[in-house]
């Protein structure tokens, strides 16, 4: 008989969810016993699914992922039997190589498909969280890429660094140091154990902070560059602090946020000073590429 693996499947209406129920089931289960993934949908969904060893309880899964969402979500969970292969290789199996410019983000399963002439971004962790795949950050490495071909900035940070790809994207393009940051405290570990996979813990230093609170960015600046992918209305919030922390002629690359949000992040950094000088759009979401004229 065929060897097999039993598997949980469920769509979420949006990666905060997804994180919330993911976060709660692992909690559950040992290394040993479950795999978990998350992607998102072409749709803006997310698809959670999990490989077991063993049989699952299904009452109990269903249980505990009503106390994240609502009960008749938790109803959604569908289970089934699949061929036994390789969890990590089962779950990130249709998590393709993402190509924006120089760089290429990727899983460790696609390792041998990155050309010798392109920068490879190597993303291991359970979760697909931040890997490339979101417009957001697609978006980002774009902007980081065009910006890369003319300036060459000497204090960079990647605000709100999430998985470490964009800090990571920089530090190996720039062979240079890249202040990171992070509210979070598990994407602050992530990111920093990303940026050792790449090679470049060396180059990321990873920070908890809160938007500008920690000394370290008054030590480390005034930053050339500012990398933020977060949300339009801490980006708005924070439009004033980033731009008290940005040297004379500093780009700043933004996203996280929704077309329709993009003027108004733009109004507010243009109040400080700061211009646009490109917009992305992808899949409904925006990135912007500013300077500093003051």
């Amino acid at each position: 008989m065929t060897p097999s693996t039993h598997r949980a499947s469920i769509t979420l209406s949006d990666e905060s969810t997804a994180k919330r129920v993911v976060d709660a089931l692992s909690e559950l289960f040992f290394e040993d016993q479950a795999a978990f993934a998350a992607f998102e949908r072409p749709d803006g969904r997310w698809d959670v699914t999990v490989h077991f060893a063993d049989p699952p309880d299904q009452s109990l899964l269903r249980e505990l992922i009503g106390q994240v969402v609502r009960q008749d979500v938790a109803e959604t969970l569908v289970f089934d039997i699949v061929e036994a292969k390789d969890w990590v290789k089962a779950s990130l199996e249709d998590l393709v190589p993402v190509a924006a410019g120089r760089f290429i983000v990727h899983g460790q399963h696609d390792r041998h498909r990155i050309p010798p002439n392109k920068l490879g971004i190597e993303i291991e962790a359970a979760l697909a969280f931040g890997t490339g795949h979101h417009g957001t950050t697609r978006g980002c490495l774009l902007l980081l890429d065009h910006v890369l071909k003319a300036y060459q900035p000497r204090r960079v940070l990647d605000l709100g660094t999430g998985t470490g790809v964009l800090g990571i994207a920089a530090a190996k393009a720039l062979h240079g140091r890249v202040l990171a940051s992070d509210i979070d405290p598990p994407s602050v570990q992530v990111a920093a154990e990303n940026a050792r996979l790449n090679g470049a813990g060396h180059l990321v230093d990873v920070i908890r902070a809160t938007g500008f609170a920690s000394p370290r960015f008054a030590g480390d600046g005034p930053f050339d560059l500012v990398l933020a992918n977060i949300l339009a209305n801490p980006l708005r919030q924070l439009a004033g602090p980033m731009a008290r922390h940005l040297a004379s002629s500093a780009q700043v690359i933004l996203s996280g946020l929704l077309t329709h949000q993009a003027p108004a992040v733009i109004a507010a950094y243009r109040a400080r000073g700061l211009v646009p000088l490109r917009h992305l759009r992808i899949e409904g979401w925006s990135s912007l590429l500013l300077r500093s004229v003051r």
